[in-house]
């Protein structure tokens, strides 16, 4: 099940494309990144607050993606972030790239908590597991 649901306008821009103003299939990684990035954000937390309050980082461990149809130059995507599962120091992530309501790209994105200093996995802070809620 998906919790915690959150999207981001993104608009196409000439740098995401190749000369047919098709999008580079590792642009979307960075749509990915960024609607993630805003997803916190938009639950009161950034990656500057959580390394000095919490000294956390987190890192991607592992990405599942496929491929749809292409996005365009000047398209209005929308990014998508759910919540699919959270453990002890891990988050599992579903993600989607869409245009007028038709899939593009999904990924499943696997995000590791780490410690900042050690780069070791650490417990999630109690503080973003609660606002993240726990999918059933």
């Amino acid at each position: 099940m998906l919790t915690n649901y959150f999207s981001l306008p993104v608009r196409v821009y000439y740098q995401d494309t190749d000369a047919g103003g098709v999008v580079y299939h590792s642009t979307y990684l960075n749509f990915m990144e960024r609607a993630r990035y805003e997803w916190l954000r938009e639950l009161g937390f950034n990656a500057n607050t959580l390394v000095a309050a919490s000294n956390v980082l987190f890192m991607i461990r592992s990405v599942e993606i496929e491929y749809f149809k292409p996005a365009v130059l000047d398209d209005l995507l929308a990014i998508t972030v759910a919540v699919q599962e959270v453990g002890r120091s891990r988050i599992t992530l579903f993600q989607e790239v869409l245009c007028s309501h038709i899939k593009l790209v999904n990924a499943t994105i696997h995000v590791v908590c780490v410690d900042a200093e050690k780069l070791k996995p650490m417990s999630i802070p109690a503080s973003l597991r609660e606002k993240i809620g726990k999918p059933a």
